[in-house]
């Protein structure tokens, strides 16, 4: 037993995930729906021990990162961030409408006229903005506003950056930043053990989700569903030319970024692999003040993923009722689809609420929302590791274009006891 664990601790971490996603996808077929009740609460204890770590990790690290770089140099790495998720989103959503409209899925499909689905709730660009501004950090904090813990740390951070520089409180102000420094290492090294459980998490949560879904949801969609994995794997490919036109290797660029892949792949959820999106961005040697801003900021607001899918879904239902897309809605899904994908929070399920608010507003049945339902999580998953693969190309890019402009930032690597 105890030369098994020495192996598993010992073993490569994505060759752990794989395995995990394999035997998930196995498990959950063969187990059928009691495999739900048994592991969906391993499962939940990765998606908790993921969550308990976001406040902390994006809190120290872009406080600590703000103060290895410059006021002019946040701003700039501010609006190239801001830009570039504006702009992919748009893409992202293009490339989704034409290769929906060159594959039509949904084509000779009926509605059901006895199926209903309201709209739910979606937070408007407006309250979003105000969002980023917490009337109370500690609420904030208790919430994972993430917009809210960034603004927090932003502010905090530039603060403390100008007090360490003043002869009145420096000296005072230069031990809080090594306390932070400090907090921002066991930060790490508490994601060290976490990472450990990773494979684990991954293979109940595949498993309880191939429980639920099973073959025949694939089948009675599958049109659905192909289409959209080829339209991610076109995206993924533009993002290895872009990728390359600004110099970023692939190949470390993907060993380190596998993991939240995957992770992201299983869970869903943009916003609870963040603590592991943050750590493949330290470990491809990007300095903090880079990716302690664009990643949390891209897990709430940059939806590559989710923006794909809002297209080829209102294709999709085009089709269903026999009324295909014409240029004029196709521009006004990409305006709608991007300025509601800034406001949808990154966690199972949100991909719903965006496509039912884009259909109410452009007026597609909304009772073909109820159809999309039924696989849910299966394109969900793609859609999410496309979502942090978005962010992380992002800031790889991002990073290439401020070099010799931030400051290198020297990191313990936490490698020594997860091996990649």
């Amino acid at each position: 037993m105890a030369a098994l664990l020495k192996g598993y601790m010992r073993s490569s971490l994505i060759l752990r995930v794989t395995i995990a996603l394999l035997l998930g996808v196995v498990v959950g077929l063969l187990g059928g729906e009691s495999v739900a009740t048994w592991l969906g609460p391993v499962g939940d204890l990765l998606l908790r021990l993921l969550t308990f770590l976001i406040v902390p990790i994006v809190l120290f690290t872009l406080m600590v990162g703000v103060n290895q770089s410059t006021v002019g140099g946040v701003g700039r790495v501010g609006q190239k961030v801001l830009l570039y998720y504006l702009a992919s989103s748009a893409f992202a959503i293009v490339v989704g409408l034409s290769v929906a409209s060159l594959l039509n899925p949904g084509s000779g499909m009926t509605l059901d006229d006895s199926a209903s689905f309201s709209v739910p709730e979606n937070p408007g660009l407006v309250d979003v903005l105000l969002n980023i501004v917490p009337n109370n950090i500690v609420g904030a904090l208790a919430d994972q506003n993430l917009l809210g813990i960034i603004f927090t740390a932003l502010v905090f951070g530039v603060a403390l950056m100008k007090v360490r520089q003043s002869e009145t409180h420096g000296k005072s102000a230069e031990r809080l930043y090594e306390m932070i420094e400090g907090l921002n290492a066991v930060t790490l090294k508490v994601m060290s053990g976490v990472l450990h459980v990773v494979p684990i998490g991954v293979f109940a949560i595949v498993a309880e989700t191939v429980s639920q879904q099973g073959f025949e949801t694939l089948l009675s969609l599958g049109d659905m569903v192909i289409v959209l994995y080829i339209a991610l794997a076109v995206q993924l490919a533009i993002y290895c030319v872009i990728m390359r036109l600004f110099g970023v290797k692939l190949r470390r660029f993907f060993r380190e970024a596998r993991t939240p892949m995957a992770t992201a792949f299983a869970t869903q959820s943009s916003a609870g692999v963040l603590p592991l999106t943050m750590d493949a961005a330290r470990r491809m040697g990007i300095a903090q003040g880079v990716y302690g801003f664009s990643l949390p900021l891209g897990a709430t607001m940059n939806m590559d993923g989710a923006a794909i899918r809002i297209a080829i879904s209102a294709v999709f239902a085009a089709n269903v009722i026999g009324a295909p897309l014409d240029l004029a809605s196709m521009a006004q899904i990409v305006v709608i689809g991007t300025l509601i994908s800034v406001g949808t929070a990154g966690v199972p399920g949100a991909g719903i609420i965006m496509i039912a608010t884009v259909f109410a507003q452009v007026g597609l049945p909304i009772e073909t929302v109820v159809l999309l339902t039924a696989i849910d999580a299966l394109v969900g998953m793609g859609a999410t590791a496309l979502n942090i693969t978005g962010d992380l190309v992002g800031t790889a890019v991002i990073a290439k274009s401020e070099e010799g402009k931030q400051k290198d930032v020297p990191l313990d690597d936490i490698s020594s006891t997860v091996k990649e």
